[in-house]
């Protein structure tokens, strides 16, 4: 079965504070991504920064970055409309005006570490109606089973299409821990025909990565879910994490997909 490989290089919390290499700059990020895709990427998971390196929604500064990565590679493009714990939903929401061909759909309000992370129901139905509306394919990042839930809600009216794409997120203070035990539990419930795969945070990323495979899931690599190659050793960058991944599937027998194959299995226009 055929692993579809997600390269997530800069999200909303860490800081070049805390690993020297993650980029935050729309240039950074598209030589990051290019490069992920040469090792087995075909999906980019993208999040953008201000020139201070904030998290922002900033409309110019994303559609410069999908535009700087699509020059520079054909990778698959994931808009993040998580964007930050600070950003405003109606902000977030605007991203998919650009167009991607897949953002980011969180069904439910949440505790996040320290922070709120704010996604009301009426305000995540009308995103879901507007993405249906451009085309965009939602992916699902749920945190806790009750997530699930929402998602099939949303899909019982109709305002997601098949096939369904989930990320299951673990490791996040407010959500599920990440142990193979919760991962099982989601990946039980899920509906026939999903695409899914486990976003592991921290110190069990690798491990949690390896069993989703195992599973039959795809896997999700980079700097925005670990800062860490091994214990104690930053990583030098995205693309020897999505190299770990890409292992890690051929190691399991699961071909890695290239970008047709990852633009069928997704369901993508």
């Amino acid at each position: 079965m055929t692993a579809i490989i997600t390269v997530a290089t800069t999200g909303p919390i860490a800081f070049t504070s805390d690993n020297p290499a993650l980029p935050t700059q729309p240039e950074e990020i598209a030589d990051a991504v290019a490069d992920a895709y040469t090792a087995g990427a075909a999906v980019a998971h993208i999040h953008v920064r201000d020139r201070d390196d904030q998290p922002t929604a900033d409309l110019d500064i994303a559609r410069r970055t999908m535009d700087l990565i699509a020059e520079r590679c054909p990778i698959l493009i994931q808009l993040s409309t998580g964007v930050g714990l600070s950003v405003p939903f109606e902000d977030r929401e605007a991203l998919v005006e650009l167009r991607p061909l897949m953002a980011t759909l969180n069904p439910c309000t949440m505790s996040f570490g320290a922070g709120e992370f704010r996604n009301p129901p009426d305000a995540v139905r009308r995103l879901a109606a507007r993405m249906l509306e451009l085309g965009v394919k939602p992916e699902l990042e749920i945190y806790d089973t009750g997530h699930l839930d929402a998602c099939i809600q949303l899909y019982n009216e109709g305002l997601l299409a098949d096939p369904l794409q989930f990320s299951i997120v673990l490791g996040v203070r407010g959500g599920m821990a990440a142990t193979p035990q919760n991962l099982m539990t989601m990946v039980e419930r899920l509906p026939d025909g999903t695409a899914w795969q486990v976003i592991a945070i921290g110190r069990r990323n690798l491990e949690l990565t390896g069993v989703g495979l195992a599973l039959g899931g795809n896997a999700r690599a980079g700097l925005e879910d670990t800062l860490y190659l091994r214990k104690g050793e930053l990583a030098p960058g995205n693309t020897p994490l999505v190299k770990r991944a890409v292992d890690l599937a051929r190691a399991l027998d699961r071909p890695v997909a290239d970008v047709d194959q990852a633009r069928k299995l997704l369901g993508l226009s």
